[in-house]
């Protein structure tokens, strides 16, 4: 046990984790690196650059005549996985916390070191990006100094893309991460932090053994399920998996043990054996919460099963995806998901469409809200469809948030408008080193759904970095917001907002559809309305046939004749014609700006 060394690498996004872990599977000839980011194996994040599954895998390493093994686990920098990132926390002891020599310091590198220094994680300063021309490495070493209390020789000074100081990183891994604690003689108790769905093999968990032994052909028990399994196959994570008889104390493997339904694996369960079961599950891993909420449909109705499926496998993947079925008039039967953000939510989308082959529509993401009647009861409401009557609400709370901001002096104008533009509150700010200082908000969360990270970065020019902890809720004066077509309410494009901001968002969003909407033979009213009063409205004009081409000459009465024939036309068509509304027009009114 006392050769084992579990740990895992945070960052903020873009400051070279996955090339950095690159290099050390490298280095220990763990693999031979053929393209960069081997651990990102999804298509989706070889594309955009990004990780956004943890990645785990074992190297062995030979230093000072002796042989030890390191697992290592890869996490997402996005502040949108951060789940991802707290489930790894709970997997190790040592944190690699790698900063970028050109940027320094960012707000995500800061929230995910508190997440590992409250699992009393051993922490390892790296500086990378240190050949680049625009590195600043004794500046970004006083932040780093400030922020963790530590010694400047501590920190080492390395390079993800020349491979500079990766023997220094490797030599601090071994010498400063403790090794695993745990008892071998004790009953078996092993966390699960991770699972993935295979078509042939059921589902697989990754798991990290706390106190006692495995073997293969166990029979173990899930904890908190209760259910029972034979461990047909444990083993180890190299780039694929490799089969092992037994696996001890400390050590990081995976179980096949043929489970079908996805229910039965939670992510944070404990496995123990049937015969000496442990006496309590292991602690330490929070429940996520949701931010984000939108209504994701089949595109037709009899998928509707084939949706539940692949969510629930997807789930198993992404354990911060949560669901639950809901009904709509006018897209029919679907689940209202929760995301962690707008990001997670554009993945998740992707996902369903590569992984299963599900074609979906989703609404406008909204937030959760609590609504109190005029008795004082209360009801959380996810679905602008779900409001109770006006007349029956005495208030509404809405979610807020506390964010904090880094950024440098030269944008602090213009992000503190931007705030001040989404009802932001400043609470202070701090000035960190030099000229970068830190801005700490209030914000109502349904106001940063949409589009507030996309606007902070280029008015920052990708300099300001955003990060956020939920704050409670407050009442506010919200109003619902209801896009009617030809006097019929679309319940997909109602939203919940602010009642200062409803007539402006009406309009735009009628704007919006008219141009998106095709026209149709007859004439389409596009409207908003609160309650009953309309606030803005636009006419998609009808596609006309020229019915009077065929008449040569003659009296006036045949061409009047011809078009009053074609005005009670168009008249009965509006009256049962039904408009459709494509996916890119749901689409575009989420992203007005």
């Amino acid at each position: 046990m006392d050769k084992i060394r579990n740990f895992c690498i945070i960052a903020h996004i873009d400051h070279g984790k996955s090339t950095l872990a690159d290099r050390l599977l490298e280095f220990t000839n763990t693999i031979q690196v053929t393209e960069g980011q081997m651990l990102d194996d999804m298509d989706l994040e070889k594309e955009r650059g990004i990780t956004i599954k943890s990645h785990a895998i074992q190297m062995e390493y030979t230093y000072r005549g002796e042989k030890y093994i390191l697992n290592l686990i890869d996490t997402p920098g996005h502040v949108d996985f951060s789940y991802e990132v707290s489930r790894s926390i709970a997997a190790c002891e040592g944190a690699l916390l790698i900063v970028d020599a050109s940027q320094g310091v960012q707000a995500q590198t800061i929230s995910n070191l508190y997440m590992a220094i409250e699992h009393d994680l051993e922490i390892i300063p790296i500086i990378n990006k240190c050949d680049m021309a625009s590195a600043m490495p004794e500046e970004v070493e006083d932040e780093i100094v400030e922020l963790l209390g530590c010694k400047r020789d501590e920190i080492i000074r390395a390079s993800g893309k020349t491979g500079m100081g990766v023997e220094e990183i490797l030599a601090a891994v071994i010498e400063r991460i403790p090794h695993p604690q745990g008892d071998e003689s004790a009953p078996l108790q092993a966390l699960i932090f991770d699972s993935v769905f295979n078509s042939f093999r059921g589902i697989i968990a990754y798991f990290k053994i706390t106190n006692g032994v495995i073997r293969a052909g166990d029979k173990v028990k899930f904890f908190n399920t209760g259910k029972e399994y034979v461990a047909d196959e444990i083993g180890v994570l190299k780039m694929e998996m490799v089969p092992r008889k037994e696996l001890r104390t400390g050590d990081v493997g995976y179980i096949i043990s043929g489970i079908k339904t996805s229910k039965e694996v939670k992510v944070g369960d404990t496995i123990t054996h049937v015969a000496r079961p442990c006496d309590k599950a292991i602690a330490g891993f929070e429940e996520v919460k949701p931010m984000v909420f939108a209504g994701v449909y089949p595109i037709e109705a009899e998928e509707f099963e084939d949706l539940r499926a692949s969510l629930e496998k997807l789930q198993l993947n992404d354990a911060s995806l949560t669901f639950q079925p809901e009904s709509s008039l006018a897209l029919g039967f679907g689940f209202r998901c929760g995301f962690l953000g707008l990001l997670h939510m554009e993945i998740v989308q992707e996902r369903l469409d590569r992984e299963f082959d599900m074609n979906v529509i989703t609404t406008v993401p909204n937030v959760s809200y609590h609504i109190y009647d005029k008795q004082g009861n209360m009801t959380e409401v996810h679905n602008p469809g779900g409001m109770p009557d006006p007349t029956m609400i005495d208030h509404i709370e809405e979610p807020y948030i506390k964010a904090s901001i880094i950024t440098t002096t030269d944008y602090i104008g213009p992000i503190m408008t931007l705030c001040l533009g989404k009802r932001g509150e400043l609470l202070k700010q701090e000035y960190i080193s030099g000229n970068r200082v830190e801005l700490f908000y209030n914000m109502p969360l349904g106001e940063i759904v949409i589009d507030f990270y996309d606007r902070l970065k280029s008015i920052s020019k990708g300099y300001a970095s955003f990060d956020y902890h939920p704050d409670g809720f407050r009442p506010s004066k919200l109003v619902k917001l209801d896009i009617l077509l030809n006097g019929e309410s679309v319940d997909a494009l109602s939203t919940l907002t602010h009642f200062d901001n409803a007539y402006d968002m009406g309009r735009r969003m009628c704007e919006k559809l008219k141009e998106l909407i095709p026209r149709q033979q007859f004439e389409i009213a596009i409207q908003a309305a609160i309650g009953a009063k309309i606030i803005a409205r636009e006419t998609i004009k009808a596609v006309r046939k020229d019915v009077t081409a065929k008449c040569y000459g003659g009296d006036i009465s045949r061409k009047r004749k011809l078009l009053e024939k074609q005005k009670k036309g168009k008249k009965r068509m509006k009256q049962i014609g039904n408009v459709e509304v494509p996916q890119k027009a749901f689409l575009a009114v989420l992203k007005l700006d």
